[in-house]
């Protein structure tokens, strides 16, 4: 926090959470004029619920994302949109593959009850099902894809 630079604070509030306002913000439009059932989901972050040491901008715009799903969910559950968060924990993307030491790596699987580090295709599987049919009566929720590292 010390070292964190006003700009920079603002620019990860802006990509991380005035992303999905000017999302939600747009699809809402189509989504209520269409007249049948619709949905939202937001991707946050485990960081966003459980905070993370030097990541305060980040864990801030995570957890807004969550803050903003729920009053989301609260204002457009009359008109049929249901709208849910997925935080992800730990997936394997060239990102963490490049920057996440090996060291590192085994010291954060110890940390995961299941032992692993989840997939891009976990993820979208958690999508999938609060877009489907299945979850028609699912609102204002998280969705923790984490292999139990938050409980």
């Amino acid at each position: 926090l010390m070292r964190f630079k006003q700009d920079d604070w603002d620019q990860v509030l802006s990509v991380n959470l005035g992303s999905v306002f000017s999302c939600s913000k747009a699809a809402t439009r189509y989504l209520l004029k269409a007249k049948e059932q619709g949905r939202i989901i937001n991707l946050s972050s485990v960081v966003g619920e459980n905070g993370n040491a030097g990541q305060a901008a980040y864990s801030a715009a995570k957890a807004g994302i969550i803050g903003m799903t729920k009053t989301l969910a609260k204002e457009f559950a009359s008109r049929g949109v249901t709208v849910n968060a997925v935080t992800p924990g730990f997936i394997a993307t060239d990102m963490t593959d490049e920057h996440l030491p090996e060291e590192q790596r085994e010291a954060l699987l110890k940390t995961i009850p299941l032992g692993s580090i989840g997939t891009a295709q976990n993820v979208a599987d958690a999508v999938a099902f609060l877009a489907g049919p299945e979850a028609s009566y699912i609102t204002g929720q998280v969705l923790r894809v984490n292999g139990g590292l938050l409980m």
